[in-house]
């Protein structure tokens, strides 16, 4: 196993690169960050956003309880111009817990009285209102809308069933897909009403959407050919276009590997083993912004599940990976930039930069300064300290005292289904959430992984 984060300064984290014969694109400053940054006509003030991030503190019926409020108005009041909500369930049987935030008609003014608050706080702490996202879901292999496993997966999975259980009746039926196409679409035209201004059919970690990306050995429409695997998510983008217009648009936080080799991951190639192959995420990516007309685009990778160093890495975990956590990074770094070089007109953001805590600012820099994206979002970092964009644009540095340890303790209490936040830095508020998880742990299997 690696060391733990341990570098003093950048220095010490170039020498452990030059070990590893990586190379992170380090910018010497983090001035690029403040830059203004257009999508559409809408301009953003920085590049900076938050990344989606589960809380599990819903109200019964899906609607955003007061934590919810909390959390995103903490967001919007520290300064990031994007906030790329959690994953939002748009039907009942595909939250990933009865506490997963879920939009209907019947609470869609409850999500709209949320937006209006976050962009007031914004507009009156920072002087802009965020640019807010709504991440559209379906759980798939992990939907536990009754707090049960009640997977819904496009083929089975060897691999990802040893750590929860699936059978042939959970493989969803062409109709159920086709069904799904229409309710994406009634999602955006609520989204829209809500307030977001933006919608994005989520296509990453494990869920429904990217799980078809690599259903090479489903039969029917939605399996095999590239054409088939893809045919759901380009489905349902199309749905969601019809509601899109100068204020509103349609987006996608799209993962290109998976972890995972042929048959059982997106991003690679038959031949190549667990290689990163980007060959068909640049194609899609590529017609998604050619004949769909797509103008932004989040870059992830992983299952947050199973490959979760992939996802992003980490010094304390549910297992020890192979790997360095920078040679994660460096592999999302590459992934990340393959799509931006193969799609320069596009806005492209980038994920994961939270394990170099205090100098994860400047990676950020550097891959705007050398064009390898547009800007960055931060996930875990968020939870620890929401302020870091001002941070970042105000000071000219993330706070060294408040960045995430990567200590996975959030990441626990997702997956147990609690309100979910940083145990470390917001210990009074979390900390009783997580002594209840430790002592429900005993109940859980050996392997869980969520």
């Amino acid at each position: 196993m690696h060391e733990r984060f341990s570098y003093k300064s950048l220095e010490d984290i170039r020498q452990k690169e030059a070990e590893l014969g990586i190379s992170l694109p380090f910018a010497d400053k983090t001035d690029i960050l403040s830059t203004p940054l257009k999508i559409n006509n809408i301009t953003l003030p920085n590049r900076l956003g938050i990344a989606p991030m589960e809380g599990a503190d819903s109200l019964p019926d899906g609607a955003p309880s007061e934590f919810t409020y909390r959390r995103y108005i903490k967001d919007a009041v520290g300064g990031s111009a994007v906030i790329w909500f959690e994953a939002i369930s748009i039907v009942e049987e595909a939250r990933s817990s009865k506490t997963q935030l879920l939009l209907t008609k019947d609470n869609v003014d409850e999500y709209k009285k949320l937006t209006d608050a976050v962009k007031k706080a914004g507009m009156e702490a920072n002087g802009f209102e965020p640019y807010l996202i709504m991440q559209a879901n379906h759980s798939g292999r992990y939907s536990n809308p009754d707090n049960k496993p009640a997977p819904l997966i496009a083929y089975r999975h060897p691999e990802l069933e040893q750590f929860r259980a699936a059978d042939d009746s959970c493989i969803v039926s062409d109709d159920y897909l086709k069904g799904l196409e229409e309710k994406y679409g009634e999602a955006t035209k609520l989204a829209k009403e809500a307030g977001f201004d933006a919608v994005d059919i989520k296509s990453c970690h494990g869920y429904l959407f990217v799980e078809l990306l690599s259903a090479y050995n489903r039969p029917g429409m939605y399996g095999g050919s590239y054409e088939n695997r893809t045919r759901m998510l380009k489905n349902c983008v199309t749905a969601a276009k019809a509601y899109e217009d100068a204020n509103f648009a349609v987006t996608c936080r799209l993962g290109i590997y998976d972890g995972y080799a042929y048959p059982y991951g997106f991003g690679v190639s038959p031949e190549g083993g667990v290689e990163p192959d980007f060959t068909e995420p640049i194609k899609l990516v590529q017609e998604l912004n050619r004949d769909f007309g797509m103008q932004m685009i989040d870059i992830t990778m992983g299952n947050p599940y199973a490959t979760t160093h992939v996802t992003r890495p980490y010094d304390n975990g549910k297992y020890i990976p192979d790997e360095h956590p920078f040679i994660g990074l460096d592999r999302m770094v590459k992934g990340i930039s393959a799509i931006k070089k193969a799609v320069p007109e596009m806005v492209v953001f980038g994920s994961a930069p939270t394990y170099l805590r205090e100098y994860s600012d400047l990676l950020c820099a550097g891959m705007v300064e050398q064009g390898l994206c547009d800007g960055m979002l931060f996930g875990r970092m968020s939870f620890a300290n929401p302020d870091f964009a001002n941070d970042i644009v105000k000071n000219g540095r993330i706070n060294p005292a408040k960045v995430c340890l990567t200590c996975g303790m959030c990441g626990d209490l997702i997956r147990a289904h609690k309100p979910t936040g940083c145990v470390i830095r917001d210990r009074e508020t979390f900390m009783p959430f997580y002594q209840e998880f430790m002592e429900t742990k005993k109940d859980l299997p050996k392997n869980f992984r969520g």
